[in-house]
């Protein structure tokens, strides 16, 4: 008896182990190609590029630099606190991928970074920079530095920024006003540290959670 049962035992197995592919199969996201995440606005460099040495400095008061990048798939935005639209709206989209990827796939979730580099340092003291981003994921990162030091990180990933004086109703400038013109794109850096493309404006969810599945899943 006990070869049967022996035989009866792998069969059951096989067969659970096929229907269990073919779920995985048929519910698991598709990979998409370079072209499908070209289309929906995902671009990869052709030979990711090694970043120059660069320190700032988490909303918590820990080093961030180059080391901190390794080990995840890092999402990183250029942005500032007091902005009306577009940072609220790409952190959101952010906080949106991150959630959609813990029901769809929590090993990738699991690697998955959201990190705003605020481009306004001189407003974003840490306290209200990690409360800011926070509200769209508990584990998103606010990081800082002097406009020098972020101008060495934003420069190394295509990304500008500047301040740009606001007017009073008179026409003329206002001394203590000012807002902050930058690009709206989400930089996207590979577990080496490394920068490996950009997803342009405006950002899908779902498109930045089938991107990180895609590249995780290639890399």
């Amino acid at each position: 008896m006990k070869p049967l049962h022996v035989t009866i035992g792998l069969c059951l197995g096989f067969i659970a182990l096929v229907v269990g592919l073919f779920v995985y199969s048929v519910t698991r996201e598709p990979l998409l190609s370079e072209e499908e995440l070209r289309s929906r606005g995902v671009l990869l460099l052709p030979v990711p590029r090694e970043l120059p040495d660069f320190v700032l400095e988490t909303a918590d008061g820990e080093v961030f630099d180059n080391a901190s990048l390794q080990g995840g798939w890092n999402f990183i935005f250029f942005g500032f606190t007091n902005c009306p639209d577009i940072c609220p709206t790409t952190m959101s989209v952010l906080g949106q991928a991150r959630k959609l990827l813990g029901e769809r796939d929590p090993s990738a979730a699991a690697v998955f970074r959201g990190i705003l580099v605020t481009v306004d340092p001189q407003q974003d003291t840490p306290e209200p920079l990690k409360q800011y981003v926070q509200a769209f994921s508990p584990d998103f990162i606010g990081v800082r530095g002097n406009l020098a030091q972020t101008a060495t990180l934003a420069t190394a990933v295509n990304v500008a920024f500047a301040k740009v004086p606001l007017t009073g109703a008179d026409g003329k400038a206002d001394p203590n006003g000012y807002t902050m013109d930058h690009t709206a794109n989400v930089v996207i850096i590979n577990p080496r540290g490394h920068y490996h493309g950009f997803i342009k404006y405006p950002q899908q969810a779902d498109t930045i959670a089938s991107a990180l599945q895609t590249l995780a899943s290639n890399f």
